[in-house]
Order: structure tokens, then C-alpha cells, then sequence
């Protein structure tokens, strides 16, 4: 009998006292985990380490979102917004195993700052504060939609060609500036921010600037679907 796909999940780093607990922790909304295990896979949740030794084991690798902003410093730029808030630690991390996973060739999903940190990573920029008629942090909550997106007909994504009017629930101030080497743009909100990319000499690295991992429309599923069968096909 095959194993279920591992899909490794990158968290979240909070170093200060607050609500759970007043030594470091790592935190991960459980849509993630829930989402992955729904469609067969197996989640393990990846702490922020200093050296990254094996990860070769790992069939799949999910970059999450959370509470943070990549440090300008990473495409050349210096804090320009009062909003900024990193967590160096992780952006680190993040970049390391990007480094050692990006060459297997197995499937990549950055989600949110998972997103803008792939986007940053293959040499890209990032608005550092989004100034738009577009609500791009949603004032309503997470398990709704809040905007519209365009699919990019040039897309040799299916999931994407496929489809035809996209709602999405949108929950970042940040927003992709200059798109990064080989990634092709698969979807824009109307306000002409990049919402979703792949890059085109990979199987599947993909970002999308929502979240998916709630499953609230059938394009959600069919994200996460794509994602996990590309998953089950290193088992």
C-alpha cells in the first residue's frame, strides 16, 4: 500500500510575550494542515531551524502566510513604510530550503507572503504598502471573498484557463512590484495587482496572493487539488 504525499508547511515565529506564550513560539492556522490531509496528504510543520540538513523526504512544500513582511533588504530596498514587520529569522529560513527543495523538482505553493516570499526569492519586488481601491486586506473575515481576479489568457496553467470569473479572499497590504526571473503572471486583480504566478522551468512552483487553503470555491479546491497531485506523484 503507497504512503500518503508529506507535504512540508513553513510557520509562523512570534519572539515577544502575547497571547499564548511569553517564550518564542511558532504558530499555523490549521487550514493549512486541514486542507492538505483533506485531499491526502500528510502535513508536517517545518519550525524555523538554523542549518536545514535532509528534506528530501519531503513530497511536496508549502510556504505559508502569517503575521509578517519580507525585509526590503531582499530586493534592494530600504524600509519605506511604518507598516513593515519582519520576521528575519523566518525570511531566512524560507530562503534556505527554497534553495535545497526548488532543484527536486517537487511541488511548491506559496501562499499570501509564501507568494510574495517566491516572487522576492527568484528576484522580484514587492509595493511595500498597497495603495488601492481594491480591499486587498479584507475588513471581512478570512471565510469569505472579497474580490475579483482576471485570469491571464496566456496562463498554460488548466486550473486557470478553465475558469472564468474568480472571487478570492484577500488578506495582504503588500503586493507584488516587479515579478521575478521565470515566472509567468497567471492572474491580476482589477486593480492590476499580481494575484497568481508560476515558474515556467519548473513542474509546479506556483503563488497565489489569497488563500486557497479555506476552500470556500471550487477554484480554491482545484488549487490545492493541482498542488496534491503533483504530490502523490513522488510517492
Amino acid at each position: 500500500m503507497n504512503r500518503s504525499p508529506v507535504i512540508g508547511i513553513t510557520t509562523d515565529y512570534k519572539e515577544k510575550e502575547n497571547t499564548y506564550s511569553k517564550y518564542p513560539w511558532f504558530a499555523l492556522r490549521r487550514h493549512y494542515s486541514d486542507c492538505l490531509y483533506k485531499f491526502g496528504c500528510t502535513p508536517i510543520v517545518l519550525p524555523i531551524t538554523e542549518t536545514i540538513e535532509n528534506i528530501d523526504f519531503l513530497d511536496g512544500l508549502l510556504i505559508s502566510g502569517g503575521d509578517f513582511d519580507i525585509d526590503p533588504k531582499y530586493y534592494g530596498e530600504n524600509i519605506q513604510s511604518d507598516k513593515i514587520q519582519t520576521i528575519k529569522d523566518r525570511t531566512k529560513f524560507e530562503f534556505k530550503i527554497l534553495e535545497k527543495y526548488f532543484p527536486l523538482n517537487r511541488p511548491i505553493l506559496g501562499i499570501c507572503g509564501g507568494c510574495q516570499l517566491l516572487n522576492v526569492f527568484f528576484g522580484g519586488s514587492l509595493i511595500q504598502d498597497i495603495e488601492s481601491f481594491i480591499e486587498h486586506e479584507q475588513p471581512n473575515p478570512r471565510d469569505e471573498t472579497s474580490h475579483e481576479i482576471v485570469l491571464n489568457d496566456t496562463s498554460n496553467l488548466k486550473i486557470f484557463k478553465n475558469s472564468q470569473k474568480i472571487f478570492v479572499n484577500s488578506a495582504h497590504h503588500q503586493g507584488i512590484k516587479k515579478i521575478g526571473q521565470n515566472l509567468i503572471v497567471d492572474a491580476y486583480a482589477p486593480d492590476n495587482l499580481i494575484e497568481a504566478f508560476h515558474h515556467n522551468q519548473h513542474p509546479l512552483c506556483m503563488g497565489v496572493q489569497w488563500h486557497p487553503e479555506f476552500l470556500i470555491t471550487d477554484f480554491d479546491k482545484s488549487i490545492i487539488k493541482l498542488f496534491t497531485d503533483h504530490a502523490k506523484n513522488n510517492v
